[in-house]
């Protein structure tokens, strides 16, 4: 094998690998070994990564380093191509058969494990002929088998919890993107998901709009305990909000430890350079 270049070191270096979560207790999400390769390309090299329940973990690195297609196959949108992700300690693109062999889950299978993660994605999908409301009310009805009365009533708590309760008519049409991103964030808080995934949720949001909706996610991850994975290129917010922070490239992990460490004593070259850019 020939000698690794010094940039391969520094993208294979995990120079905190012993770093775990401050929390304690069985992850609530584990990738053991897992890839992704889309036609020839490697996107996802061997992850080997674990989410604490009520932990807040940001996710961060340049664009095209994989970090969403983690969360995508957390939610079902992406197979991995090897490897193995666990919820709860149950394989989520797997299952047992009588006998207890493992194989391919089927759909029902993944519709019971979806349930536990909820995802908000950089663009709000939002049904633009649905009031906002029935946006958030459509899910826990057809999915959960709420009655209106229940999906209403958990809804309208979500919906204020992200400032929304005065928009419960309004279409999606007649609001900014900003409002429309905390709809989504409500959609998905309203299905009480064990693990919530946010995808670069401002990078579709004109600049004046980031700050209300961060405001947001920051004043869920203070109130809740559910394990968080935020996927962000905001590096104020992965601080403040962050109980670990991982940094990725070329679908690697290459350095992680709290946001003191990783923002102000990063260890390797590549996280080094890529932090310069924010400063």
């Amino acid at each position: 094998m020939s000698e690794p270049t010094a940039e391969t070191k520094s993208v294979m270096t995990l120079p905190r690998e012993e770093v775990v979560s401050p929390l304690t207790g069985e992850p609530i999400v584990q990738y053991q070994g897992v890839t992704k390769t889309f036609g020839d390309l490697e996107v996802i090299k061997g992850i080997d990564l674990a989410l604490y329940p009520g932990e807040k973990m940001a996710l961060i690195g340049p664009s095209g380093s994989g970090k969403t297609t983690l969360g995508r196959m957390l939610m079902t949108l992406e197979e991995p191509t090897t490897g193995t992700i666990l919820i709860d300690g149950e394989p989520l693109w797997q299952m047992k058969t009588s006998s207890g062999k493992l194989v391919r889950a089927n759909e029902k299978h993944l519709r019971r494990m979806r349930q536990k993660i909820g995802m908000v994605f950089q663009h709000f999908n939002l049904f633009p002929h649905l009031s906002v409301l029935r946006n958030v009310t459509l899910a826990p009805m057809s999915v959960l088998g709420l009655s209106k009365e229940e999906a209403y009533q958990r809804a309208v708590e979500m919906l204020t919890k992200v400032g929304l309760q005065d928009k419960l008519g309004e279409y999606p049409s007649r609001l900014s993107g900003g409002q429309k991103q905390r709809v989504a964030i409500a959609r998905a808080l309203v299905m009480q998901p064990k693990v919530m995934v946010f995808d670069e949720v401002t990078s579709a949001l004109d600049p004046e709009l980031v700050g209300e909706v961060l405001e947001v996610i920051k004043e869920i991850a203070i109130d809740s305990d559910m394990a968080m994975m935020l996927i962000t290129h905001e590096m104020d917010f992965a601080r403040d909000i962050a109980d670990r922070v991982i940094f990725g490239a070329e679908g690697r992990i290459v350095e992680q430890g709290s946001p003191e460490a990783i923002f102000e004593q990063p260890e390797s070259e590549r996280l080094q350079s890529f932090l310069k850019r924010f400063r």
